[in-house]
């Protein structure tokens, strides 16, 4: 059986000719037009309406997504801030902050890319420039001065799968995106990524995505314009207030994107695509999606394919480069995992969550320009994906790791 995969902006094809095939489609749900879902969406917030909020001498902020995640933030910035001019507030007086948490800095071109004519507005997140504004669980909640000195926070989002907050989006975008070591170390923590409650697709009773919410209303986060999207593009948005938001949307993305699973497989060959496949910190997301998540598919041994182009390798930013440390520093996962148990760096958390996985399953990473750095942190490099599966296998194929969830099925 042969079959596509996505590898950096395009396309592979992948033929299995000796192996039982098995494709996880999610129903997708249908797709709606960008700017007409954001326009409805503020129209009629939960909440009161983003120009009742500000008033026309307000110093505005609005905290966006990075180049890790596919938002499409010049559209959503362009209607935010035509809500703002609604209220007579002056563009010169918004700022974009491009949250990063400890993503490197995006470059020029990418911040042209991501918000278009509004690019000049932006400036990325630094977490040395920030200052505390309130505590969780006796953790300081820090966050960039810009956000700290707006009389108005507004944020933009993806309400995605997320590993440890069930869904991304709402006020993660601005406790974690532009926020300092701080949240991260105790959110992404040992403590807390060990609860049963952390987990991929879950929002309700969920410790990580609870404590992130509450630090965003420490924040002070007034207003957040979010979409969620699948396989077939945008799905939906929603605005006004946070948590409100993310559940919204987090119930547009499961019937979107779960695929009920019966049986175990022998491997799974992930997909992942631009622009999480620029590094191996992010291109991770996919094993861990698929072994941490509601319904592990594999059978003891079983293993995971990536392909992946890695043209920043391991990844630049200061997480990446504390993920890579750890685990290009270890002699094996099992020994990696019991080391992290008793605390790591912010950012190290990812090297955290591949040990687990790494503990039961064999990760591969297929297609890449650095297979010596795949090679050199406990995985292994394949040319391609076919290489990477044992002839006879019964395979699962999930053409889109990060926006599927693989759920319990009934037998």
């Amino acid at each position: 059986m042969s079959f596509t995969l996505p590898l950096d902006d395009g396309e592979i094809s992948v033929s299995l000719p000796d192996c039982e095939v098995t494709v996880a489609d999610p129903p997708g749900g249908d797709p709606v037009d960008v700017r007409a879902a954001a326009d409805a969406a503020v129209a009629d917030p939960h909440g009161p309406e983003l120009a009742r909020l500000a008033d026309p001498d307000d110093l505005v902020t609005v905290v966006v997504t990075d180049v890790t995640r596919a938002t499409p933030d010049d559209v959503l910035v362009d209607v935010l801030l035509g809500q703002l001019q609604r209220a007579g507030v002056a563009r010169e007086q918004v700022t974009v902050l491009l949250g990063l948490g400890l993503h490197r800095p995006m470059t020029d071109d990418e911040i042209e890319s991501g918000l278009g004519d509004h690019a000049d507005l932006a400036t990325n997140h630094d977490p040395d420039r920030t200052v505390q504004v309130g505590t969780v669980d006796d953790c300081p909640v820090e966050v960039h001065e810009r956000v700290a000195d707006a009389d108005l926070v507004v944020s933009t989002g993806m309400v995605e799968p997320h590993q440890y907050a069930g869904f991304s989006g709402g006020a993660k975008t601005v406790a974690i995106g532009a926020g300092s070591e701080s949240l991260i170390r105790y959110t992404h923590g040992p403590g807390m990524l060990a609860n049963e409650g952390v987990r991929l697709g879950r929002v309700e009773d969920n410790p990580f995505r609870e404590a992130v919410d509450r630090a965003g209303e420490e924040i002070g986060l007034d207003f957040c314009l979010n979409v969620t999207h699948g396989p077939s593009g945008c799905l939906g948005a929603s605005a006004g207030r946070p948590r409100a938001v993310v559940r919204d949307l987090a119930e547009v993305g499961r019937e979107a994107l779960s695929v009920p699973v019966r049986e175990d497989y022998d491997a799974v060959i992930a997909g992942v695509g631009a622009p999480k496949d620029a590094n191996l910190y992010q291109t991770t997301r996919a094993a861990t999606y698929v072994v941490l998540g509601d319904r592990n598919p594999l059978r003891e041994g079983g293993r995971v394919v990536t392909p992946a182009a890695l043209p920043e390798g391991a990844g630049e930013g200061t997480g990446e480069r504390r993920f890579y440390d750890r685990l290009s520093g270890a002699q094996s996962a099992d020994a990696l995992y019991e080391e992290m148990r008793d605390g790591y760096d912010p950012g190290a958390q990812r090297a955290f969550v591949v040990a687990r996985a790494l503990r039961d399953h064999d990760l591969y990473v297929t297609d890449s320009e650095h297979p010596e750095i795949v090679e050199g942190c406990l995985m292994d490099a394949r040319e391609s994906a076919a290489e990477a599966v044992d002839p006879g296998s019964s395979v699962l194929v999930v053409p889109d790791a990060l926006d599927t969830l693989l759920v319990a099925g009934e037998d």
